[in-house]
């Protein structure tokens, strides 16, 4: 019987390592960028432009790890009216009826993109590589931003 419940034990620890070291290496991973974006909380602060307190995110170390360094993301181009031209748009991790604005996810699903070069509306899924910038205190803008954004194949 012991030798049953320490058996099991060591497995159980041996997955949990396991689990622990793959979050670990998650940021490095194309596939699971939206997952690392969506590990956010939120904090209730007053605002003084709206005159209520707002919800405003407080992004983890995993995310703060990643501000200012070059991602790739996998999304979906979703057309915004106001925005200027093709160099402007909102990736989402989801398709256009799953979206932020849309569907039922939330704004860590979301991100502003500022590319480079124009790029041509497609409902299939797209990869950028750029620069990811954060924001925690303009509520007038996305919490993500990528900038000097171009369109890159997917990753192997």
């Amino acid at each position: 019987m012991n030798k049953l419940i320490s058996l099991t034990f060591l497995i159980l620890f041996s997955i949990t390592s396991v689990y622990s070291q793959n979050d670990e290496n998650e940021s490095l991973e194309t596939e699971n960028t939206w997952k690392t974006l969506s590990r956010i909380t939120y904090k209730k602060e007053f605002d003084e432009l709206m005159g209520f307190k707002i919800d405003k995110p407080v992004f983890s170390d995993k995310v703060l790890a990643l501000s200012g360094k070059e991602i790739i993301i996998k999304g979906y181009i979703i057309p915004v009216e106001g925005y200027k031209s093709h160099k402007e748009f909102i990736l989402s991790a989801f398709p256009y009826n799953m979206c932020f604005f849309c569907g039922g996810a939330g704004p860590e699903t979301v991100m502003e993109v500022e590319a480079k070069e124009p790029v041509k509306y497609q409902a299939d899924v797209i990869y950028l590589k750029g620069k990811l910038e954060l924001n925690a205190d303009d509520i007038n803008r996305l919490m993500y931003k990528i900038v000097d954004a171009v369109l890159t194949e997917e990753p192997e």
